[in-house]
């Protein structure tokens, strides 16, 4: 299999979605064994690591670019929450959700290290930030975006949950690192 070589310009496509209905059903129970943690005022780096170890496959880069204190003041905005999924001492994902404008919950981030994908955690651990977000005071709707950079599976799980495409944006990019090409959806 070629990779795809860090420095190629590549095309993607970002959806953004909203969900203006809470969910039917209770958060799951997560897995015996996983453990979730709300990561108080957490230092930039500590998030940093995060947003790598789930997005370094997926060219997320965002972050990297903006200044450090931006970073920082986002992380620890008391309207921002960062939950850390744990089990077997280490992170296997996280998600991060944004209550910074009124009415609205953003799922800014949400993910899965690449060594817990495919466990069966994932879906758990996005119906319950969906019912943490749901559950923030007044409400209304919750977004996401993702990209064809992401998983090939993100939007598909987005709308099976109850996320609705509201628009698209095509983009480019260059690539830093190389890339499997498997990672795109066909």
């Amino acid at each position: 299999m070629s990779l795809i070589k860090a420095g190629t310009e590549l095309p993607y496509r970002i959806t953004y979605l909203e969900m203006l209905d809470g969910p039917n059903d209770p958060a799951p129970l997560l897995p015996e064994g996983v453990r979730l943690d709300h990561a108080i005022r957490p230092p930039a780096w500590y998030f940093l690591a995060l947003y790598d170890a789930v997005g370094r496959a997926y060219e997320w880069q965002d972050k990297h670019r903006e200044d450090p204190e931006v970073v920082r003041a986002f992380v620890q905005d008391p309207a921002v929450e960062l939950w850390v999924a744990s089990a077997q001492g280490w992170p296997q994902g996280f998600f991060q959700l944004d209550f910074r404008q009124a009415g609205t919950c953003d799922l800014a981030y949400f993910g899965m290290v690449p060594e817990a994908v495919g466990q069966g955690l994932g879906g758990k651990l996005l119906r319950t930030a969906l019912a943490k977000g749901w559950a923030g005071e007044g409400v209304r709707r919750m977004t996401v975006n993702t990209c064809t950079l992401d998983h090939p599976r993100a939007l598909d799980l987005y709308q099976r949950v109850g996320f609705r495409p509201m628009r698209t944006e095509d983009k480019t990019c260059i690539l830093t690192r190389d890339r499997d090409p498997s990672l795109f959806p066909a």
